[in-house]
């Protein structure tokens, strides 16, 4: 995998890029807020390991959600989203051909389904959380379905080992 690397918009409505977030541990996870099960399922589960770190870690992992879905998630709409599922989660946007970029970088792809008659459509995504330690180094490749304790003993030996 390659560095953490982006430009994108954040919950703000500010430009920020990977850098904007160096210095702790960063979890990157695509989706959109009106995933029905996927994304909020996984970052309750990242809350909650994030939560359960020994405190004095927990300031040390950033969730950064980034939407593929721009025309409805809205910097606005990120910031309640996210804001919902916890402190250490960043949300993030940006205009598709850019978001199209960031999922190839990192070897995978979202689409979206045709609208339904009230214009509600469907976006697929990935659900790998991309791992990157405080330089901004790829680390770990983790899927949703590992255990919350699994977690967060992977990014437990990672703070410390960066520490």
């Amino acid at each position: 995998m390659p560095e953490l690397e982006f430009d994108l918009i954040n919950s703000q409505g500010k430009s920020v890029s990977g850098d904007d977030y160096s210095g702790r541990v960063r979890m990157l996870f695509f989706g959109f807020t009106s995933c029905p099960d996927v994304c909020p399922t996984a970052l309750q589960k990242l809350n909650q390991v994030t939560s359960g770190l020994d405190p004095e870690l927990q300031d040390e992992v950033l969730t950064l959600f980034v939407s593929v879905d721009p025309k409805r998630d809205t910097p606005e709409r990120l910031a309640k989203y996210v804001d919902f599922f916890g402190d250490n989660i960043v949300g993030l946007t940006g205009k598709e051909p850019q978001l199209r970029e960031l999922a190839k970088r990192y070897r995978t792809t979202f689409g979206y389904d045709e609208p339904d008659a009230d214009g509600n459509y469907a976006v697929s995504h990935s659900s790998a959380i991309y791992v990157f330690d405080r330089e901004g180094n790829p680390r770990l490749l983790m899927r949703p379905d590992l255990s919350g304790e699994e977690i967060r003993h992977d990014l437990a030996a990672l703070i410390q080992e960066d520490a």
